[in-house]
């Protein structure tokens, strides 16, 4: 197969949404249809051990949230889909973020019962800042929820988006029937706790039909045909290059649990979702057809297998092909590492892979090389940009509960820090190890990663900052005295870099009021 088909057989997303939408859900039944899976898990049940194929650490089962990016590949038709399930919790929604930036398009699910809710309203304000095409999947139609035009008009306003309907519900709840194929104009029937097969398709091109009142009954035919010719009236075809840019997300209608409407949605997804795309760097653009090789580490995992301590480094290929065994350039570091097991997942399952083309997400065993945003090429020196860092909200101390376990907490938190799921810092002048994270059960994760993975227990005391701010002067001496003088607000990340940390908004105001020859970053530069 030619270089130039084997980018245009990729599709690279991710699953967004807020926490309970059925994100998860919808991803294994992805799985499903492209035979990666025989059995979808049950998810959030305490009665079914069974768990999500996408939650492979022990603390996800338990808890029935997904608390890291899972990385999944399977064959759909004749795709390549790379699918990236991502965290809900707002917890952890820095991870979600970062791989935003590793994606070409994104499925958002929403709860048809609850709505548009928050994390739902942040995930999209980064997908518009990117003009990431979206496709929205409203779900759990076969529960009593809003009614569908109020449902369209809550997304529209809410998240500032134009939709486009490609399937149209018939009723919800107990009284859902199924959806009408705007596209392909056929009925797909509904019957609660069965999934969707072929004999349920009914082909129909005039909805004048008398066969839509034998399928749907009387009463319920006619609404379909008012809302259809409506449907129609306002929104027409589907034009694709405003999907493609942003400006436009078709809508499907389904129930994930039920595999009801999901099959829907892929066909059309591999039909009109963006091919792997450009990506900025700081030499200009990089685009998939571009000879030589590069890719960017988005994120990184530790432990991924417990019994065998591995760190994988995940790398988005950008452009060029990967090959296995070949020495590439690693910008940061300034040297050249090539790698012997590159690994393609489903969940916690890789297999090692001979060769990569962009959109591919590869898996790489890392030995402490790599930090998010790091950028591999075959010789060129640059950085892949717009791979965010945010500064923390929350700040706690950490403190060691057993003495005889110290190099095992340090080696740790470096390496859980470095998986970009917390910041680490050091009390300027001291010792004193201070974790900052966007959300409260992240240093649940932590705590719970460190006794289980390193065997080192921590119990973490809260301190009173509110934001932390990378400062930065061309006068040494003057950075030097104001640090001397704050002394316990000022700590150093893992780079060395100073940082203020800022009881409150009014603090910090006042210090940069007050120093005016010091200048501070809400976020600090990754791949520096």
């Amino acid at each position: 197969m030619s270089y130039k088909s084997e980018i245009e057989k990729r599709r690279t997303f991710a699953i967004i949404s807020h926490p309970d939408a059925g994100k998860t859900t919808l991803t294994e039944k992805f799985l499903l249809f492209g035979g990666a899976i025989q059995t979808a898990g049950a998810v959030k049940s305490n009665k079914i051990r069974k768990y999500a194929t996408s939650d492979f650490m022990e603390i996800e089962r338990q808890r029935g949230i997904s608390v890291a990016t899972s990385v999944m590949s399977f064959q759909y038709k004749d795709k390549l889909i790379n699918l990236l399930d991502t965290p809900g919790h707002k917890d952890f929604a820095e991870d979600t973020y970062r791989t935003l930036t590793a994606v070409d398009s994104v499925i958002l699910v929403i709860d048809s019962v609850n709505g548009v809710e928050e994390q739902t309203r942040k995930l999209t304000e980064v997908c518009r800042m990117r003009d990431t095409p979206i496709i929205v999947f409203v779900n759990k139609m076969d529960r009593d929820g809003k009614n569908r035009f109020e449902l369209m008009e809550e997304i529209e306003n809410e998240l500032q988006i134009k939709l486009h309907p490609l399937t149209w519900p018939i009723n919800n709840g107990k009284d859902f029937k199924g959806v009408y194929n705007l596209h392909d104009k056929n009925l797909i029937l509904f019957t609660a706790n069965t999934k969707a097969s072929d004999e349920d398709v009914v082909q129909i091109g005039d909805l004048s039909t008398s066969l839509l009142d034998e399928k749907l009954g009387e009463k319920d035919a006619s609404i379909l045909r008012e809302d259809v010719e409506l449907v129609d009236g306002v929104y027409g075809p589907l034009a694709i290059e405003d999907y493609l840019s942003g400006k436009i997300a078709p809508v499907f209608f389904g129930s994930a649990i039920n595999n009801f409407g999901v099959r829907e949605m892929l066909d059309n997804f591999i039909r009109i979702a963006p091919v792997p795309q450009c990506r900025p760097t700081t030499d200009g653009a990089v685009c998939p057809e571009d000879e030589k090789f590069s890719g960017f580490v988005f994120k990184i995992h530790a432990n991924l297998d417990p019994r065998h301590r591995d760190r994988i480094a995940f790398i988005r290929a950008c452009s060029g092909k990967f090959e296995r065994n070949k020495y590439f350039h690693h910008v940061r570091l300034n040297k050249d590492i090539r790698f012997s097991n590159p690994y393609s997942f489903l969940a916690r399952d890789k297999d090692v892979i001979d060769e990569a083309f962009p959109g591919d997400v590869v898996g790489l065993f890392d030995t402490g090389n790599f930090k998010i945003g790091d950028t591999l090429t075959e010789g060129a020196n640059f950085y892949f940009t717009g791979i965010p860092s945010f500064s923390p909200e929350i700040f706690k101390e950490v403190q060691n509960k057993d003495p005889m376990k110290t190099k095992q907490l340090e080696k740790g938190l470096l390496q859980l820090t470095d998986e970009g799921v917390a910041q680490l810092f050091t009390q300027f002048g001291g010792n004193k190890k201070i974790i900052g994270c966007v959300g409260e059960l992240q240093f649940e994760v932590i705590q719970y990663r460190l006794l289980h993975e390193y065997s080192a227990s921590v119990q973490f005391n809260t301190l009173p900052f509110f934001k932390a701010c990378w400062i930065t002067s061309n006068d040494e001496k003057k950075l030097f005295d104001f640090a001397r003088f704050k002394q316990n607000n000022i700590a150093e990340d893992k780079d060395g870099n100073m940082v203020y940390l800022a009881q409150s908004e009014w603090f910090l105001k006042t210090e940069i009021t007050n120093n005016p020859e010091i200048e501070f970053h809400y976020t600090s530069e990754i791949h520096k």
